[in-house]
């Protein structure tokens, strides 16, 4: 009886160590399925979209890219116009978000009063909830009338005689188009972008920055030669995010952007993007050909994101390459 005893721990331990092992092995595969789930999510949307766009793909090949035709009463189709209006809103919005939200992350961990940050910090977060569609019509409704009253006249009567950038805002200003929608985006993505860049510059150690204000440097040397360097990869990830929200952004850009299928040099008049295209005639759609070709526009809308994400990753991994020659 005494062994038997003895012996009862000895089991509840193996039976235990078996359990363990048993639930590590389940672990392991849940988790591995999980992350090739994904993959295979992946994969079904890019195959639904090649699928869906097959009659497209086959009607006008590569000659849909660089067309700006889009009649769905004679089925002639072209993405150019679409492309065009998604890479300009998206360049438009980057080249403001950018250095604003720069600016709002610097005063935030640098200059701001410490009773200011966590309110002026939660308010910069606030707007990155609010819904795309009450942005289409604040700018619709409120930012585009002012804007075509006051500012597009003065765009173009002091920058549309300049002789390199002065096509880009000429015409008559209407108050939407492709500059009012690159402005909203613009506003939509600066707190992503800001909230990431505070973030990364507070997890830079206070000893570099003291250092480098003992040697004499000004805040901006600071930023710009200690706080940017440590935290790129963290600062080019928040503005991928902001990249990814302007690329995709449908309803507030289908608000003002105009929605004219117009190739147009001009930022100040109507044109079109990828999504505001699928978002005003998808459920208009008659016919295979037009619905094909409106899911090719998603189709080529997923290539862009694919291939400036690849991009950045690649850009990623030279710096983080660099680095490690560097040390």
């Amino acid at each position: 009886m005494p062994k038997n005893i003895k012996a009862m721990p000895t089991l509840s331990l193996e039976a235990r160590m078996r359990r363990h092992n048993w639930l590590d092995i389940l672990f392991r595969n849940v988790t591995r399925l999980s992350a090739f789930a994904v993959l295979i999510l992946l994969l079904a949307i890019i195959a639904s979209l090649l699928i869906g766009s097959l009659p497209a793909i086959k009607a006008f090949g590569l000659h849909f890219l660089v067309s700006a035709e889009w009649n769905p009463v004679t089925e002639q189709f072209g993405a150019l116009v679409p492309i065009v209006g998604t890479l300009a809103t998206a360049s438009v919005a980057l080249l403001i978000a950018i250095p604003v939200s720069f600016g709002i992350a610097l005063f935030l961990t640098e200059l701001s009063p410490r009773w200011l940050r966590h309110p002026l910090g939660t308010a910069i977060e606030l707007l990155a909830g609010i819904p795309s569609i009450i942005y289409g019509m604040w700018g619709l409704f409120v930012f585009a009338p002012l804007f075509g009253d006051y500012i597009e006249p003065w765009l173009s009567s002091h920058l549309g005689g300049k002789l390199l950038i002065g096509p880009l805002f000429s015409g008559a200003p209407m108050g939407i188009g492709v500059l009012t929608a690159g402005i909203i985006l613009a506003i939509m993505v600066i707190p992503f972008i800001a909230s990431v860049m505070r973030d990364v510059f507070e997890i830079v150690p206070a000893l570099l920055k003291e250092s480098a204000y003992g040697l004499g440097a000004t805040t901006w040397e600071v930023m710009w030669n200690v706080v940017l360097p440590y935290t790129k990869i963290g600062v080019v990830g928040g503005i991928l995010l902001g990249l990814g929200r302007a690329l995709g952004e449908t309803m507030a850009v289908t608000f003002v952007i105009g929605n004219a299928h117009d190739l147009s040099a001009s930022l100040l008049m109507p044109g079109n993007s990828i999504s505001s295209a699928l978002a005003n005639e998808f459920t208009e759609a008659v016919g295979d050909l037009y619905t094909s070709a409106l899911v090719e526009l998603g189709l080529i809308l997923f290539f862009i994101t694919f291939v400036v994400l690849s991009l950045a990753r690649f850009m990623l991994y030279r710096l983080g390459r660099r680095e490690g020659q560097a040390a």
